[in-house]
């Protein structure tokens, strides 16, 4: 059946603000046998590190009950597979399984790539917090993956330079921008943090976190909100603290970043839970100075958060296993063994909301070994992320970003405009596409 641009935007009605509009994706059962019977062998394409070493317990326990064997092969990361995944598909070689960032759901949903298993993995619903479950839903009564690890975002900053300079920590924005200030004059050649825009997802979450949606759908059409009100109200604090010189506008993981890091002249980072990793490397000299702290949030009593990273496993509809997939999926992000493995070897953090306190996470990171409570802390941040609205065409709306915020930073000029070049890029390119747009 040929996938028109019409048929596929009716298939990816997957704006997180439609509610349950049931999604029923062409072919995504023509392969399937129904219950799996006799040996299945599948095939797992992911770039997770350590991926081999768990599905090895599944091969050797599970699998081997169920006779159902998973072979991984590892692939590269972000758009460069999602590429692979689409060109394969069509093709009609997809693998069995492909691990997918959240934001790249919508695009293999439109192009018809991914199957819909709520009938294979509905139970595994509870096993997540509504925000994150909501991300592989796109919205819907479908399930088009489940989720793996995820990026809840929070605050790092040195506590004993907050201490040293007699700093709170801000628990609002505007707090946010007050220690800012309150820090360039204490000490000039010190910034609380810098604004980079060398990671899309940092100003995604934010923006996530300010109640954006960035796409959603009219009838038949897009729309893309990427200049709505709550991401301009993100991208003026920004870019006013950076024209007034409160904070710094280099980008992240430079090595003039990392000096930043470990010298104490940035003494804070917007980040998300994988931060100590990077922490790590970046400032190896300040092991234990650091503590976490919930995201600032818009008003005072808030308590939501944005979303920076993370990842799902998902069944191609081009899997002649199906059902055999998807049970292999829910056991990988929802079975104790293998979360604890996933997070031993792979060093994720998991989206199942049991594994975060448990195992691997009953201890804080190393290089937090000072804030014992430090994982305790982040599942309950992890509970509050933001619901997302994801499209077709993140790729082009990330690529803008990085080159017209990259310029308005550097030259410390309106944030506003680079914003709304953001959104004109993107929906021209929706347009190109032969999506319907609504303006």
């Amino acid at each position: 059946m040929p996938i028109t641009k019409h048929r596929r935007l009716v298939a990816s009605a997957i704006a997180v603000t439609l509610g349950a509009t049931a999604l029923a994706a062409c072919g995504s059962s023509d392969k399937d046998s129904g219950t799996e019977s006799g040996p299945v062998s599948l095939t797992y394409w992911t770039w997770t590190p350590g991926m081999d070493k768990v599905v090895d317990l599944w091969n050797k326990g599970q699998g081997e009950k169920d006779r159902i064997t998973v072979t991984v092969k590892k692939q590269a990361s972000g758009d460069t597979l999602v590429t692979k995944i689409l060109t394969a598909h069509k093709a009609g070689k997809a693998p069995d399984l492909v691990q997918a960032e959240y934001q790249a759901l919508p695009t293999l949903v439109s192009n018809d790539a991914l199957a819909d298993i709520a009938k294979n993995v509905g139970d595994a619903k509870g096993k997540f917090a509504d925000g994150v479950w909501q991300q592989t839903t796109l919205g819907t009564d479908a399930v088009y993956a489940v989720p793996q690890d995820i990026g809840p975002m929070m605050f790092y900053y040195r506590a004993d330079l907050f201490k040293k300079y007699d700093l709170t920590v801000p628990t609002t924005w505007d707090e946010f921008a007050e220690t800012a200030r309150a820090l360039k004059k204490k000490a000039p050649d010190t910034d609380l943090t810098t604004f980079s825009a060398n990671d899309s997802g940092l100003f995604a979450g934010l923006a996530q976190q300010a109640g954006a949606r960035w796409w959603t759908t009219s009838g038949d059409k897009w729309k893309v909100g990427i200049d709505d009100t709550a991401t301009k109200k993100v991208a003026d604090f920004w870019g006013g603290l950076v024209k007034e010189g409160a904070i710094d506008n280099q980008p992240m993981y430079t090595p003039a970043w990392n000096k930043a890091l470990n010298t104490g002249k940035q003494i804070a980072w917007v980040s998300a839970v994988w931060a100590p990793g990077t922490l790590t490397t970046a400032a190896p000299d300040t092991k234990g100075k650091w503590a976490m702290a919930p995201l600032p949030q818009w008003s005072a009593g808030e308590d939501v958060t944005g979303s920076w990273g993370g990842s799902s496993t998902a069944v191609t509809t081009d899997s002649r296993h199906k059902e055999a997939a998807a049970k292999f999926a829910a056991w990988l992000n929802t079975d104790g063994e293998a979360l604890q493995a996933l997070a031993k070897e792979s060093g994720i953090y998991p989206a199942a909301t049991n594994a975060q306190t448990s195992g691997a996470f009953t201890n804080p990171p190393d290089y937090f070994s000072t804030q014992p409570e430090f994982y305790t802390l982040a599942a309950k941040i992890a509970k509050t992320t933001a619901p997302s609205a994801w499209g077709p065409n993140v790729n082009v709306a990330y690529t803008t970003f990085k080159d017209a915020f990259g310029a308005a930073a550097k030259d410390k000029s309106d944030f506003s405009a680079a914003l709304d070049k953001m959104q004109a890029d993107t929906v021209a390119d929706l347009k190109k596409q032969g999506f319907e747009v609504s303006e």
